[in-house]
């Protein structure tokens, strides 16, 4: 079941100033996210994802088009409604967005005050999250104390506050350092799994989707130029905004540029072989280049694994006879996917 739906969603924003043009920020956006899963929105930067964002939460207001949360459509709504609906929505930030002059604790306190929860109630929940992001000791701390990675952790404790059903992460890694992303990475997946909270993750960084996101989008000029299963989109992607992306982190044959130094080491005639999932075993391809006594040398690529799962894209240099090498060629060709390198 969807928890967010986006039907024909275009969002214009009209010119500020005499002889500007409009902006169409997003364009005939169609898209399901189902409860229980982490969503990625992967885009540089003007593709449309943090608006796309800002309409979930109704910060932004469609122009066109209708959007559902959590069974209800929010285009149309009030301000008093549209309230409603946040509380049922947590959002983390990339620069944290934490008050400066309170502490952790009274952070995370402000969403439970606004909520109307009884005071009774407050500081067990502040512990309760506290302890759940590996923050409890640090309760009486103020966020220019904290480590950024504590300061993420501190906002999603605080996102968290109100038990939402969905929770938005917009760049919610990008000021972070490496190990640190992965820290917060795994406590986001904890979040998911644990506490069955639908995450939506908003990213430019490939290797965040790859790490924890069930489905991907990639948007591109306000609309989604490809969507489905992040196993697929990183094995076999079909948009070029796409290819741009999984390029970042996956192998997909050599560039012209090492080609040509790859042909300056090495002989022989060049093929990419495409591995997917359910491939026959490498094994079988190199002995179906032995038995017709061709030699062969990896020269690029590899494998990856996207969550357990693997595929990758091997450039061998063949040499031998040129008949023999072209009867290897034809009998690869009806086992894998198999492209002539020129």
């Amino acid at each position: 079941m969807a928890l967010v739906e986006f039907r024909g969603v275009r969002k214009v924003f009209e010119p500020t100033k005499r002889g500007e043009k409009p902006v169409v920020a997003i364009d005939g956006v169609d898209l399901d996210v189902e409860k229980g899963e982490i969503f990625g929105i992967v885009g540089y930067s003007g593709a449309g994802k943090s608006t796309l964002v800002r309409l979930v939460n109704a910060l932004e207001t469609a122009t066109e088009g209708t959007i559902v949360v959590n069974g209800r459509e929010i285009t149309g709504l009030g301000e008093r409604e549209l309230r409603k609906v946040r509380l049922d929505i947590g959002m983390i930030f990339q620069q944290f967005n934490l008050f400066s002059s309170s502490t952790v604790y009274h952070n995370i306190l402000y969403p439970l005050q606004v909520a109307g929860v009884p005071k009774a109630e407050r500081h067990g929940r502040i512990a309760e999250l506290l302890s759940f992001v590996g923050l409890l000791d640090k309760a009486k701390h103020y966020p220019d104390q904290l480590s950024g990675g504590q300061k993420q952790r501190v906002g999603i404790a605080r996102a968290l506050a109100t038990n939402p059903a969905l929770l938005l992460a917009d760049e919610s890694t990008s000021a972070l350092d490496p190990e640190t992303t992965q820290e917060v990475l795994a406590l986001l997946q904890r979040v998911n799994t644990e506490l069955g909270i639908t995450i939506m993750l908003i990213t430019h960084e490939m290797d965040v989707i790859r790490t924890i996101a069930h489905k991907v989008a990639v948007m591109e000029n306000g609309r989604i130029v490809e969507q489905g299963p992040v196993f697929d989109l990183f094995s076999d992607p079909q948009a070029d905004a796409t290819r741009r992306f999984v390029s970042t982190l996956v192998e997909q044959g050599p560039a012209p540029r090492t080609l040509e130094h790859l042909r300056e080491r090495h002989r022989g005639r060049f093929v990419t072989i495409a591995l997917r999932e359910g491939s026959v075993p490498q094994s079988e391809l190199f002995a179906e280049l032995v038995a017709r006594e061709v030699r062969f040398e990896l020269v690029h690529g590899g494998i990856e694994d996207v969550q357990g799962r693997t595929f990758g894209n091997l450039t061998l240099a063949l040499e031998g006879d040129p008949a023999q090498v072209e009867a290897a060629v034809a009998a690869l060709r009806t086992k894998v996917d198999l492209t002539e390198v020129d």
